[in-house]
């Protein structure tokens, strides 16, 4: 497993509950471009998660309303309040 990059993880923990665009390559290999924010827990509803947290961010995608779990090793880009690190 890889680690994504120290500009990925400065701009994740900046974002403070702003929007976030990720770009990354879903199980199909195909890319998708996600506007989502870290922190929401307006819509939870108890339980724990059961993610492996190093392997997986999990964010709140604002166009369908609901929480997504975003592999690390597959980010291409992150975009926070203009500031954008892509991965080569």
């Amino acid at each position: 497993m890889k680690t994504i990059s120290n500009a990925f993880a400065t701009l994740l923990d900046t974002s403070a509950g702003k929007f976030v665009t990720v770009t990354f390559i879903t199980k199909a290999g195909t890319a998708r471009a996600m506007n989502c924010r870290l922190g929401v827990t307006k819509a939870l509803k108890g339980g724990t998660c059961t993610n492996n947290l190093l392997q997986y961010i999990t964010v709140y995608d604002m166009q369908k309303k609901q929480y997504r779990s975003v592999n690390r090793d597959t980010i291409v880009s992150i975009a926070v309040n203009g500031e954008r690190a892509v991965m080569y």
